[in-house]
């Protein structure tokens, strides 16, 4: 089942379309990667499912309800834009929003102190905002989306200001709150990170999308029938295969790029192979995620 649905959305501001007939589809517990260019319509996007703006056509499901006011609980929203009240102490801010979101204050009080713990941050719990670097501002403001066990997270440009080490850090409490039946719509255009965390993905690009679906089932789809091999001896172009790149590995065997000519099997192309060279690996080429963006946005194939 999918927790959200959004058929045929459009937003338009005067001479501007920020969204164009957009439909996608969100199963319950993915991590489901909206990605494209700045300013292709995703922040509008997330904007729409939380009723920050109104869509000018089409419509939005949750758990299969229209989306109304009421859905505001289900939903953790963590914004590119980060806004905490600087002069505010750590403890009595997170207290605050926590009780916006419907906590009680003696739940709120222990499930602050769980995350604060949880992240390292207890001490900082009577601390002003302006006084935490800005890493330690950035898990501040996720324990604040998290903190009523939203069953949507959505999560903008989440890494952005991390260190690497904390970059993982919060990876890994995504994955958690995936497995304990959080779905995360992760907001981005560093291909990375999806490539990390994404099972589905959409890419919208000039306010339209493009492609959406489970990540492997895309990445699979833009194959191009290419395959590295590294080798000893000489290898030239044949009736199954052409050479496209060839260049000596670090191991100081050759490697070589190699495409199929008629769409043969990899057994039959590392058949002809083995005729004429040593061969000691053999591997198809997947494309990633981050060529597909590249190609797609540049007005490659769609």
């Amino acid at each position: 089942m999918n927790i959200l649905e959004a058929n045929h959305v459009t937003k338009r501001y005067a001479e501007h379309t920020a969204l164009n007939d957009v439909s996608i589809s969100i199963p319950k517990q993915s991590i489901f990667g909206l990605l494209g260019p700045n300013g292709a319509g995703k922040t509008t996007l997330i904007r729409i499912v939380n009723q920050i703006i109104m869509a000018d056509e089409g419509q939005v499901l949750i758990n299969g309800e229209k989306l109304e006011p009421k859905h505001i609980g289900v939903i953790g929203y963590l914004p590119e834009e980060r806004g905490l009240y600087k002069k505010m102490k750590v403890g009595e801010q997170l207290l605050y929003l926590a009780q916006l979101k419907g906590l009680s204050t003696p739940e709120a009080k222990r499930r602050i102190k769980f995350w604060l713990d949880k992240l390292g941050l207890y001490d900082w719990a009577g601390k002003k905002v302006e006084d935490l670097s800005k890493g330690m501002a950035q898990k501040i403001q996720f324990i604040a989306t998290v903190l009523h066990e939203p069953q949507l997270l959505i999560l903008d440009e989440p890494f952005s200001g991390f260190d690497p080490v904390n970059a993982n850090l919060i990876k890994d409490e995504i994955f958690e709150l995936r497995e304990k039946g959080a779905t995360v719509i992760f907001s981005t255009h560093r291909m990375e990170s999806v490539e990390q965390l994404c099972d589905h993905i959409a890419l919208i690009n000039k306010s339209q999308k493009i492609l959406d679906g489970p990540k492997n089932d895309i990445r699979n789809s833009y194959k191009l029938n290419q395959y590295e091999v590294t080798f000893k001896g000489t290898l030239q172009s044949g009736v199954s295969l052409s050479v496209l790149k060839e260049e000596v590995s670090d191991m100081g065997l050759n490697k070589a790029i190699i495409e199929s000519k008629n769409g043969e099997s990899p057994n039959e192309l590392l058949k002809e192979l083995i005729n004429k060279i040593e061969v000691h690996s053999f591997v198809e080429i997947i494309p990633s995620i981050n060529d597909i963006f590249i190609n797609i946005v540049k007005g490659g194939q769609s």
